[in-house]
């Protein structure tokens, strides 16, 4: 069943402009190391490294929009596993929801569209690194995935999906 697109109407003209309110935001783990990518030059997120994903389209549910914005972005297939935990944040006075899901690479010869380059980091690599600010919320509940504590205040911590040790 595909999930319902959030979306906010904006404009006084009576035009409804569709907004997505939800994001996705890939976890890809190798070596207790994350998958991050630099993001192409420009804009107000240019030049800063992310947990790469995007927005969701219009009736796409959040494992398709995951799937097409790594082919789109990398060219190449992922297989997407749980919801490892939520942040929200505020985007040009609207607040969004962002979704982070452990996905799995199926190639790994990236063909690079929006990003300039990418590496595997530590959790503390990251942290010091210039980092888009709606993917570091997400930290604390990543930081909690490798530990197994869903304590996470702020962020919402998905129960079950914590690693079986």
């Amino acid at each position: 069943m595909r999930e319902a697109q959030q979306t906010a109407s904006m404009g006084e003209t009576g035009r409804r402009d569709s907004i997505p309110l939800r994001s996705v935001a890939g976890i890809a783990m190798e070596g207790g190391k994350l998958f991050i990518a630099r993001r192409i030059a420009g804009g107000s997120q240019g030049g800063k490294w992310e947990f790469p994903g995007g927005k969701t389209e219009e009736g796409e549910s959040d494992q398709d929009a995951m799937i097409r914005e790594y082919q789109e972005e990398f060219s190449v297939p992922v297989r997407v596993g749980p919801l490892l935990g939520s942040a929200s944040f505020e985007h040009r006075g609207l607040t969004r929801t962002l979704n982070a899901y452990r996905i799995y690479f199926l190639k790994t010869d990236f063909k690079l569209a929006e990003h300039t380059e990418w590496r595997w980091a530590g959790i503390e690599e990251i942290e010091k690194l210039d980092f888009v600010p709606s993917d570091s919320r997400l930290l604390p509940a990543l930081k909690a995935y490798g530990k197994g504590d869903p304590g996470i205040q702020g962020l919402e911590f998905c129960a079950g999906n914590t690693p079986q040790g």
